[in-house]
């Protein structure tokens, strides 16, 4: 599995359900990607100037929200991940 450095985490996305419209099928592409996932690796941490080093707020299997055009999509393992940093995350759903 990959280790992320620093402050950034590694999220595995939701799939979103598929659905159609009047027998309409919508292309891949087409289709909005979620912005909510489960965080599967995270880094050590943010490093302050002062060398002191801040823990992570998400922990592995939290489940959280994203902003739309986050991070760096990456597969490993024929599965697909977004690396992302804490701050681009918004929320942890509960």
């Amino acid at each position: 599995m990959l280790k992320p450095l620093g402050d950034r985490v590694i999220i595995e996305r939701e799939e979103e359900e598929e659905k159609n419209v009047g027998g309409i099928v919508l292309a891949d592409n087409a289709k909005k990607k979620p912005q909510t996932g489960t965080v599967v690796s995270v880094g050590e941490g943010r490093v302050l100037d002062n060398g002191q080093t801040v823990a992570p707020v998400v922990k592995k299997g939290d489940k959280v929200m994203f902003d739309k055009y986050a991070g760096t999509e990456i597969e490993d393992n024929d599965k697909s991940y977004l690396v992302l940093h804490e701050k681009d995350i918004v929320a942890i759903v509960e």
